[in-house]
Parts: structure tokens; C-alpha cells; sequence
């Protein structure tokens, strides 16, 4: 174990062994025999030494002092008197399940194994699986199981379902023993018959796990109590029949057991409440086709017949009546009939169980007379029974059945003894008196022979069924029969498995596996079957909601249509039924339709958005326009004096009140408007869940009455079942008093029957030769009463021949109708063909005379027609690959179809574009030139305005000149004027609106009123024309670079669209040659296609001259059978000729569509 193991002991690992690492030192660590010594020491006794030197007789030796006590092969230990971490619970779990050589020495070790063996030795059996027969016969190990794993869930699971401690043992004790059975042997005593143990060992391992004697087991298995008569003897065994014994022992004390857990278990899951529903799984092994086919393979084999025909009819015979019920013109289709000739071979009257149970009855019958039986009752007279054909290789076949998934050959060897399979009295009344509780128990309703006591012989023929008597065949039919009556009480699904391959190996298929196991399990059957039907369907409702995409302009919306009117014209009174596929077509088309629908409307969605995303790019462009020019304004009006006496005048005016109420009823009308629109779209909502809700009312109307409908229909199936559920009920009242009548006329005949037996016993005592007659006479009566039943069977047999008879013959005069019809038919077309008939018989006339000349040529024609039917499939070949060079022709030409109409329509586009920006770009030179004139003409008012300025300067210098002559101003007079000649001069410097508005009071304060205010009038308005120009200068340069820059973009934009183009155009150009080359090339494939063609017509003509001469030699040598099986091959031929030459008609027809 490694350090990484070693952790499951924990902190104890370090005390139980050193590290890896120390471990390899040591081992590592040199060591030299001739150098290492021990010495004596006086304290120590002994410690190591090492050889330094040696001289002489004498050695110099090196004392090491270590701590280890470890000497050779012996380990001394001496008590440390301390705690070590060794022997706690990690420890013991440490060594649970280890081997002695995986984990270091402990005690914990040796106590596990010992633990582990008394384990085995208790049950008495080993953990090599080899050693028991029983359990080997497989696959010992599966990958995917782990074994340890689900012998601990299976038993922590009987625990938890309430089994007992002491049925628990059981369980396993009884699986022991049955291991153990396996391998008891038995031999044959010298020169006689008997059988004897080999051994006792393993019986006596068997007695003491089931609680017996091994004494009384063995004899009761070798010489086991027979009643004969009313008394018992001893029989002696032969060892096959000790075999057969305890093989039938072991299967009965397993299956009993089996049988036992799943009541035990069924009755701790159930519950008290009603069992209306329930789910199960039935697991069955599939349709077996061996190469040695015995009596299991034929129950398999009758079981998956007997459930594919339950399938048939469940799922085929309900189906059609549900097309009846909802109205459906339906031709009703027996399925199940398919499989009923089989079924009765099987199980009916005198079939292959009936005739294998009535062997089993008599004690000299054997596989021959089986066989014999077989063959006198079958071959010949039932189509599912046939004589097998001899195969080199395969085992013996005794006879063949035609089942429907293939015919199986058997083989009947050892059917007799397989179907008696007896248990042994002797044995069972000793389980019955086991130590072993459960055993007894398993055992106690077996009712033996001694058991019945006085019964007699003969009695015990009221005992077929019964414990020990019964027949796997009668046994196996039994319990078929109860699960096809409880699979036609419920509504089962069947689900297939399929074995991909037989490796076991993922991702792998084999092709032929999985096609066996479709054709074995029927479901190739159930897909044609579900192609004659409808095996989809939907409501109207949901078609008509689902499917109204297709065709909306069908229902108008808004307005109310009936779910079934609008899907008139489809099936059912209910549901719209729908052929194999058609549905998915529907689906297909659907989706296509959806893909149209969301793909338009994302286009509208990206278009809405991107014109919605456009106006807000134009409003925020003229929301920043309008607050640019605000603020541009008031920067320049912002230390305007008037200015600020306006803002000091503006709250003191009634004005800004009316203003403010005038935005609060603006606010409150637009408050009331939002409301009125949010009022009216909420009031077309509810409108339209107004029309919603009486749509579904409608629709709800509609679906209660069709359910009244169908309550009605119901109500008079269930007072139809009440009344035949009243008459069942009288039957069984009168069944069940019958039955009582015989159970009493029985109990009589019983008593007189017993009495009648005490006299023969008692007689039987005293004469001898009477009862051996009386034993001669019922063998006889029993031989007669066999050929009565037999002769019953017969009659029932030949009634039921008979019926079928009849049925057929109904069915064959139907046939021989729509033979007539066929044949009239066949007459028309017939007429049709004369003309072509007597254009040959024309021909056949003129080569009558040559006959003798062609007889001579016929082995040369045999070597032309040779010759032609190389040709022939050269030609063929041919075709085939100038059909593919046609096919890649005509996708290429699509192709390049679907290229050219993508370009023209890309053409077309950019022509549409480029006709609009030569549009915009005259219009945007018209506004160009528009903008141009509006330039010219303000220069022309600038340079207007500028004179007008220069005459105001020089009035206002001839003002100041008289101010000055006015005289009698003062120093500060002169000063002031000074300082207004300066701002003045720094007017005329700056000729802005803020200047003259600054100037304005000072000549306002300085000259006449007048005067002053002609010239502040035209002054003022001087400075408005001023802003404006500026303004409209600014807007005019700002509009003609945005113009140009649209130019220069129109221009580029214009250039791509002609490269694009020129380049389409030479595209379409090759194209169209290219298209000229596939034109050229089609002509010449036309033409070899009709070259082969005429080939053609020639080899059919010289096929029907071969045909006529042969007919003709044939005749005359009388070879009649040759000559029409070289006809029909020559016909055959032809047809094939024929077929090809109108594949290329057709291919050829389409090709001209195409270019046409």
C-alpha cells in the first residue's frame, strides 16, 4: 500500500508503516555482509558494528547506536508503556474487506478474515463463482455492475420492506442451496440401472442450509415412493432421471421463493385505497430465431405472436372504430386476421399443446409418436405447418412453423420430459416437514399423492391442475391467458427495443441486426398498417388557429367564423383527420410562412425606429439652432441698459400674470388632451376584448353542445351496456345455478364413485385375474374416450373448416368479380393495342420467307444480342451520366439564374438611387444659384448701408461743427464734448448695435429733440439691418458648406454606383455567354440523346426480329418453355428500353421548360 492508501488509517499510519520515502532509503541504503558485524556490549548485550581495519587476527569495528530492534526474520518488540492510535474505529475500518497482503500486520486483520470466512462457512459456499454451475452459465462480470454495491442495496432494501431477520437468512440460505444443487452427482450402481450418490458432501452442505437430513433427501431422490393402486412402492432411478429431479427441485424452490417476495413485497407497497389506476411493465423477450429451436423458443415465439395481434387490434381495430365514429367513410380492416391461423395451430383443439399434453398422458409415448401425431393431424391440411427443408450444418428439424415474423424450424427432442417436469413427492414431503420455516411454508399447498389419501389411481384425473400434476404447457397457457385478459381490461402502450449490435459497443449500427428485429417485432407491419390510415388528427379549433396563417384572408378578422366551417372540406365531426406526412407538410409550410411574416415585420420595426431616431436627430439639430441663436442674442442684449430697465419694468406689467395663467391652462390642456387619448385607447382595447369574449363565448357554445352531443352518445352506450350488463347478469344467475346442479349430480356421482371403488378394492382382494381385466378394460375406455374427444375435436374442427370454407368462398366470388372487371379492362386496352398488333403481324408476314435463312444466322444473332446488351448498358451508362452532367447543368443554370435577376435587380435599385440624387443634386444647385443671387443682393444692401452710414458720420461732424459755433460752452462743456467726439470715433471704428445704442442717450442729452430723434431713428434702424444681414450671412455660408459637403458625398456615392454598374454589366455579359455555352451544350447532349434514341429504336426493332425468328424455330423444334422464357426476358427488355426512352423524353421536355 502507498502513502496515498495508507490515509484510511489515519493518524495510526505512521505507527503501522514508515513513509514511502523512508521505506526506499532504506532499501537503498548499502549494506555490505563482510563489513557489518555484532559486537558484545556490556549494557546492550549487543550492538551494530562496521569493519574498519583488520591486521592479523585481529579486527578494529565501529559501534553504531541506533534505536531499532530489528534483527533477521524475527521482530522483537518491547512495550513503549504509551498510547499508540492503532486500535480505534478508523483502524478497524481501515482493514474491513482487506486481504492479508494488502495492509500492514494488525490483529484487526486476522480478525476480519476470520470474520469473512465464518461468513462463507455459514452460508457453505465460496466467493469464486466458478465453483457453482448454477450462477456461471453467463457473463460473470459486467462492467457497468458493481456487484459489492447492489448486494449491500439489496439487502439494506428486504430490511427496509419489512422482512424478518429470520426470512431473511432464509432468502439466502434457500439461494445457497440452490447454488449448491448444481454440483451434487450421481452414478450408476455396477451392472444395474440404479443410480446412486457420488458422494455425500454436497448433499449434506444442501440439508444443513434447508434443514433436512442428507440421509433421508439422498434416498428419497434416488428411490422415491410411487403410488400404484392404492398402495406405495418404491421405484428405483436411472441418473438422468435423478438429473431431471433435482434440476425440476431447484427450478420449483426458486420460483416459489421469487413468487413469495413479490406478494411480501406487493402487500407492504399496497394501500387501502381503490385500485382504479394503476401503471405497469411487462418486459418480454422478443421473437427468437435460433439455429436449435426447442420447446422454450416455441413459447417465446407463441407469446410475441399472441401480444402482436393484441397490438394489431388494439391499436388498429379502436383506430377504425374511432374513423366511425367521427363519420369518416371507412372500409373496416380485420388486421389481427393475419396472425389467427398460427394462434389456432398452437393453442387450439388438437393443435401442437393439445396433442403434446395427450402424449404426455400416456406412459410409452415418445418424440417419435409426438412427431408422428404431428404429422398425421397437420402437414398438408394447415398452411402454418410445414416439413422442414435439411440444411448442411444446422441442427435437426423435426417440423416448421410459419410465423409472422418468419418461419422457425423445431426440434422436439426431450418435449415430453420438458413438459411433465414432475416434482418429487418423496422430497416435497420432506421440505414439507423442514426445519426451515420457510421452506415449509413455500411448500405446504403442494398436494402429493399420499397426501390425497383414498383418492386413487384414477381420481386423480380431477387433479390436473393441481400442485404437482400440471403441465408447463397447460401452465404456461394459463398464465398467457390471464395477461391477455388483463392487457384488454387496461389501455397499454407498446414501446420496441432494438439491440444496435452486439459488441455492446457505442456509436456502432448494424444494419442487418436492427432490419431483423423490425421484421421480428412487427413494426415494418404497424407502418404499413398506419399508412392505410389516419394516424394524425386535430381539433377544429386548434386547426383553425394554428393553420389560419396559411390562408388568412379566409376568416376575416374581427369577425366570428365556426371552428368547423372554416376547416370544411377536411374529416371527423370533431377532429381533422390527416394521411401519414401530410401533417408535417402542413408544419413546413407553416414555418415558411412565419419566416415571411417575422422577417417583414422586423423590416417595418427597424424602419419605424430608424424614422422615429431620425425626427429626433432633426429636432435636437434645431433645439440646439434655436438655443445657439437665444443665447448668441442675449449675450449681445444682455448689458444693454434698456435691457435692464425692461427686466426691472416687466414683473411691475399685468402682462407676465396673463402669461403665466396662459401656461397653466396650456399645461392643463394638455394634461386633459393626454387623458382624453389614454380614455379613448383604453375604450378600443376593451372594444376589442369586448369582440374576443364573444368570439370565445361562441366558441364556448359551440363546445358545450357538441359535448351535450357526445353526453348524449355516451348515455345510450352506457344504457346499452346496462341492458347487456342486466342479460350477462341472468346468464351468470342461470350458469351459476347449473354449475351448482352439477357440482351436486358430481358429489353424488363422487359418493357412489367411492362406494363403487371400496366394493372393487374389496373385491380386488379376492380375486386377482378380475382386476387385471378391470385394468385392461379402462386402459380400454380410456383409449376410447381419447378417440371420442378426438373425433369431437375433429367435427369442431371440420365445422370451423367449413365456416372458413365458406367465408372464402364469399371472398373468392367477390375476387372473381373484380377479376371481370379487370378483365374488361384489360380488354379496352387490348383494343387499344390492335393496331400496333397488326402492324406486327405485317412484319412477322414479310420475314416468313426468310425463316430458313435466319435459322442459319441464329448463333450469330445470339452473339448480336449479346453484343446489344453490352451496348445496351454502355448506353444506359451513357444516359445516366449525361442524365447527372444535365442535373449539374441545370443547377449551375439556376444558379447563375438566381445571380443574374439578384444584379439586375441590384442595377435597378442603384439606378433608382442614382435618378434620385441627380434629382437632389439639380435641385441643389437651383438653391445654390437661389443662394447666390440672395448673397449679391445683400452685398448690395451692405454696401447701401454703408453709404448711409458715411452720410450719418458726416451730419453728425456738421452737428458737432454748429454745437461748437454755438458757443458760450464751458470747460466742462468742451470736455464733454471731447469725450463724446471720442465715442464717436470709436463708432465709426465699430459700427455695432451695443455702440450706437451707448451713444444714443449722449446725443440724446446733447442736441435738440428733433433732430436727435430723426437721427436715433435711423440709427436704430440701421443697427436691426446690421444683425439681420449678419445673421443671414452667417446662415447662407453654414447652408453652402452643408451643400457642398452633399455635393462632394452625391458625387462619390454617383461614381460607386456607376462602377458597380459597369462591373454588373460586364458580369450579366459573361454570364449570358456562359449561358450560350450551356445552350450549345444541351443542343449537343439533344442531339447524342436522340442519336441513341434512333440506337434504340434499331436494337428494338432487331430484338423483335431475334423474338419472332426464335418463336418461329421453336415451333418447329417444339422447345415451347425456352422460347417464352426468352420472349417474356426479350419483352422485358424491351420494357426497360422503353422506360428509359421516355425518362429521357421527360428529362429532355423539362430541359426546354427550363430554357424556354
Amino acid at each position: 500500500m502507498g502513502d496515498a492508501e495508507m490515509e484510511c488509517f489515519g493518524p495510526a499510519a505512521v505507527y503501522l508503516r514508515k513513509p514511502e520515502r523512508e521505506r526506499i532509503e532504506a532499501q537503498n541504503k548499502p549494506f555490505h555482509a563482510k563489513t557489518a558485524y555484532f559486537v558484545v556490549d556490556k549494557e546492550e548485550d549487543y550492538v551494530k558494528g562496521v569493519l574498519e581495519k583488520r591486521e592479523g587476527g585481529k579486527a578494529t569495528v565501529k559501534t553504531l547506536q541506533g534505536g531499532k530492534t530489528y534483527s533477521g526474520l524475527f521482530c522483537v518488540t518491547v512495550n513503549p508503556y504509551k498510547w499508540l492510535p492503532v486500535y480505534d474505529a478508523v483502524v478497524v475500518a481501515g482493514y474491513r474487506g482487506k486481504k492479508r497482503v494488502e495492509a500492514p500486520p494488525h490483529i484487526f486483520s486476522i480478525s476480519d478474515n476470520a470474520y469473512q470466512f465464518m461468513l462463507q462457512e455459514g452460508l457453505l459456499i465460496t466467493t469464486n463463482p466458478y465453483d457453482f454451475p448454477m450462477v456461471s452459465q453467463g457473463e460473470i462480470t459486467v462492467k457497468s455492475i458493481n456487484d459489492v454495491e447492489e448486494l449491500i442495496a439489496t439487502d439494506t432494501a428486504i430490511d427496509i420492506l419489512g422482512f424478518s431477520a429470520d426470512e431473511k437468512i432464509g432468502i439466502y440460505k434457500l439461494t445457497g442451496a440452490v447454488m449448491h444443487h448444481g454440483n451434487m452427482k450421481f452414478k450408476q450402481k455396477q451392472r444395474e440401472e440404479q443410480a446412486e450418490p457420488d458422494g455425500t458432501e454436497v448433499a449434506d452442505k444442501i440439508a444443513y442450509l434447508m434443514g433436512l437430513n442428507s440421509a433421508d433427501m439422498l434416498k428419497a431422490l434416488c428411490y422415491p415412493r410411487v403410488k400404484v393402486g392404492n398402495e406405495f412402492v418404491t421405484k428405483g432411478q436411472t441418473v438422468p432421471q435423478v438429473n431431471n429431479a433435482v434440476s425440476a427441485l431447484c427450478k420449483s424452490v426458486y420460483e416459489k421463493m421469487f413468487l413469495w417476495m413479490v406478494i411480501r413485497i406487493n402487500e407492504m407497497l399496497d394501500t387501502k385505497h381503490p385500485r382504479q389506476f394503476f401503471i405497469g411493465v411487462l418486459d418480454i423477450a422478443g421473437f427468437e430465431i435460433s439455429d436449435y429451436n426447442s420447446l422454450e423458443q416455441l413459447c417465446i415465439n407463441f407469446t410475441d405472436e399472441k401480444l402482436q395481434q393484441f397490438f394489431n387490434h388494439h391499436m388498429f381495430v379502436l383506430e377504425q372504430e374511432e374513423y366511425k365514429k367521427e363519420g369518416i367513410e371507412w372500409e373496416f380492416i380485420d388486421f389481427g386476421m393475419d396472425l389467427a391461423a398460427c394462434i389456432e395451430l398452437i393453442e387450439k383443439p388438437m393443435g401442437i399443446f393439445s396433442i403434446l399434453e395427450e402424449e404426455c398422458m400416456f406412459p410409452k409415448a415418445s418424440d417419435t409418436t409426438f412427431k408422428n401425431k404431428l404429422y398425421d393431424q397437420h402437414l398438408g391440411k394447415t398452411k402454418c405447418f410445414e416439413k422442414p427443408k435439411p440444411a448442411k450444418g444446422k441442427a435437426e428439424a423435426h417440423f416448421s412453423l410459419v410465423h409472422y415474423a418468419g418461419t422457425v424450424d423445431y426440434n422436439i427432442c426431450g418435449w415430453l420430459d420438458k413438459n411433465k417436469d414432475p416434482l418429487n413427492d418423496s422430497v416435497v414431503q420432506l421440505y414439507q416437514k423442514s426445519a426451515m420455516k420457510l421452506l415449509a411454508f413455500l411448500h405446504a399447498s403442494h398436494a402429493s399423492a399420499e397426501a390425497e389419501g383414498g383418492g386413487g389411481g384414477k381420481g386423480g384425473k380431477g387433479k390436473k391442475k393441481g400442485g404437482s400434476f400440471q403441465t408447463v404447457s397447460a401452465l404456461f397457457r394459463e398464465n398467457l391467458g390471464k395477461l391477455m385478459t388483463n392487457l384488454r381490461s387496461i389501455h397499454p402502450h407498446c414501446v420496441r427495443c432494438l439491440i444496435p449490435n452486439e459488441s455492446k459497443t457505442p456509436g456502432l449500427m448494424e444494419n442487418f441486426l436492427v432490419l431483423h428485429q423490425l421484421r421480428c417485432n412487427g413494426v415494418l407491419e404497424g407502418i404499413r398498417i398506419c399508412r392505410k390510415g389516419f394516424p394524425s388528427r386535430i381539433l377544429y379549433g386548434d386547426f383553425k388557429q394554428r393553420y389560419k396563417v396559411l390562408n388568412a384572408s379566409v376568416i376575416p378578422e374581427g369577425q366570428f367564423i365556426d371552428n368547423k366551417k372554416a376547416s370544411e372540406k377536411l374529416l371527423g365531426s370533431i377532429d381533422v383527420f390527416f394521411k401519414a406526412s401530410l401533417l408535417g407538410t402542413l408544419e413546413e409550410m407553416r414555418d415558411e410562412k412565419l419566416a415571411a411574416l417575422v422577417t417583414m415585420t422586423q423590416a417595418l420595426c427597424r424602419g419605424y425606429l430608424m424614422r422615429r431616431e431620425f425626427v429626433k436627430m432633426m429636432e435636437r439639430r434645431e433645439s440646439i439652432f434655436t438655443i445657439q441663436y437665444n443665447i448668441g442674442s442675449f449675450m449681445n442684449v444682455k448689458h444693454w441698459p434698456w435691457m435692464k430697465v425692461y427686466f426691472k419694468v416687466k414683473p411691475l406689467l399685468k402682462s407676465a400674470e396673463t402669461e403665466k395663467e396662459l401656461a397653466n391652462m396650456k399645461e392643463n390642456y394638455d394634461k386633459m388632451k393626454s387623458d382624453l387619448e389614454s380614455a379613448h385607447a383604453k375604450k378600443k382595447e376593451l372594444e376589442e376584448k369586448m369582440v374576443a369574449l364573444l368570439q370565445e363565448k361562441n366558441d364556448l357554445q359551440l363546445a358545450v353542445a357538441s359535448e351535450a352531443e357526445s353526453l348524449s352518445d355516451a348515455e345510450e352506450r352506457c344504457e346499452g351496456l346496462i341492458k347487456s350488463k342486466i342479460q350477462l347478469e341472468a346468464k351468470l344467475k342461470e350458469a351459476t345455478e347449473r354449475l351448482e346442479d352439477e357440482e351436486e349430480m358430481n358429489a353424488e356421482l363422487t359418493a357412489k364413485k367411492r362406494k363403487l371403488e371400496d366394493e372393487c378394492s374389496e373385491l380386488k382382494k379376492d380375486i386377482d385375474d378380475l382386476e387385471l381385466t378391470l385394468a385392461k378394460v379402462e386402459k380400454e375406455k380410456h383409449a376410447t374416450e381419447n378417440k371420442v374427444k378426438n373425433l369431437t375435436e375433429e367435427m369442431a374442427s371440420q365445422d370451423e373448416a367449413i365456416a372458413k370454407l365458406t367465408k372464402e368462398k364469399k371472398a373468392l366470388q367477390e375476387a372473381h368479380q373484380q377479376t371481370l372487371d379487370d378483365l374488361q379492362a384489360e380488354e379496352d386496352k387490348v383494343n387499344t393495342l390492335t393496331k400496333a398488333k397488326t402492324k406486327l403481324e405485317q412484319q412477322v408476314d414479310d420475314l416468313e420467307g426468310s425463316l430458313e435463312q435466319e435459322k442459319k444466322l441464329r448463333m450469330d444473332l445470339e452473339r448480336a444480342k449479346r453484343k446489344l446488351e453490352g451496348d445496351l448498358k454502355l448506353a444506359q451508362e451513357s444516359i445516366m451520366d449525361l442524365e447527372n452532367d444535365k442535373q449539374q447543368s441545370e443547377e449551375k443554370i439556376k444558379k447563375k439564374d438566381f445571380e443574374i435577376s439578384q444584379h439586375l435587380s441590384k442595377i435597378e435599385d442603384e439606378q433608382s438611387i442614382g435618378a434620385q440624387l441627380q434629382k437632389k443634386i439639380k435641385e441643389l444647385q437651383a438653391r445654390i444659384e437661389e443662394l447666390e443671387e440672395e448673397i449679391e443682393a445683400e452685398r448690395a444692401a451692405r454696401a447701401k448701408i454703408e453709404k448711409q452710414r458715411a452720410d450719418l458720420s458726416r451730419e453728425l461732424e456738421e452737428i458737432s461743427e454748429r454745437l461748437e459755433e454755438a458757443g458760450g460752452a464751458t470747460a466742462a462743456q468742451i470736455e464733454m464734448n471731447k469725450k463724446r467726439e471720442a465715442e464717436f470715433q470709436k463708432l465709426r471704428r465699430d459700427p455695432s448695435p451695443p455702440c450706437s445704442m451707448k451713444l444714443l442717450p449722449l446725443l440724446f442729452a446733447t442736441s435738440r429733440p428733433t433732430v436727435w430723434l430723426n437721427w436715433e431713428n435711423r440709427l436704430t434702424t440701421f443697427s436691426v439691418s446690421n444683425r439681420s444681414w449678419r445673421r443671414r450671412r452667417a446662415n447662407l455660408e453654414k447652408m453652402c458648406r452643408t451643400l457642398e459637403d452633399q455635393m462632394s458625398e452625391l458625387k462619390t456615392k454617383s461614381d460607386e454606383n456607376m462602377r458597380q454598374l459597369n462591373d454588373v454589366s460586364a458580369q450579366r455579359a459573361r454570364l449570358q455567354t456562359e449561358n450560350g455555352e450551356f445552350g450549345r451544350q444541351l443542343e449537343e447532349k439533344e442531339a447524342l440523346v436522340s442519336q441513341l434514341t434512333r440506337g434504340k429504336q434499331a436494337y428494338t426493332q432487331q430484338i423483335e426480329e431475334l423474338k419472332r425468328q426464335i418463336e418461329e424455330e421453336v415451333k418447329v423444334n417444339g422447345n415451347l418453355r425456352k422460347v417464352e422464357d426468352t420472349s417474356a426476358h426479350l419483352e422485358r427488355m424491351k420494357r426497360n428500353l422503353e422506360a428509359v426512352v421516355k425518362d429521357l423524353q421527360h428529362c429532355l421536355d423539362e430541359a426546354e421548360h427550363w430554357f424556354s
